[in-house]
């Protein structure tokens, strides 16, 4: 995975990760944040690589889901954008 879509798919796992199984969220999280391979989690687990693989597919497509349902990622870029708009006209006023 390309570092960019990690971040993304961070974002999402922060969004939304509580609507995943806790199974999803635990191997996730080993892969995003822990940067654990594949492997490596499949030895932490006792499960094969191929069920690691499968569970990180499905919740990578659950979290887009979401977002493309919900749009609260969306949602907090777009206020996170419009709160530095506001900062830098208080700048400028106080200017």
């Amino acid at each position: 995975m390309k570092v960019e879509e990690n971040i993304i798919l961070s974002e999402l796992f922060d969004a939304y990760g509580v609507l995943l199984s806790e199974g999803q969220r635990k191997i996730l999280s080993s892969y995003l944040y822990d940067d654990l391979t594949l492997s490596e989690i499949a030895e932490n687990l006792a499960v094969s690589r191929q069920a690691v693989l499968d569970s990180v597919t499905k919740a990578e497509k659950k979290l887009f889901a979401y977002e493309e349902k919900l749009g609260f990622n969306k949602k907090i870029k777009l206020l996170e954008i419009e709160n530095e708009n506001l900062k830098n006209q208080i700048k400028s006023i106080k200017k």
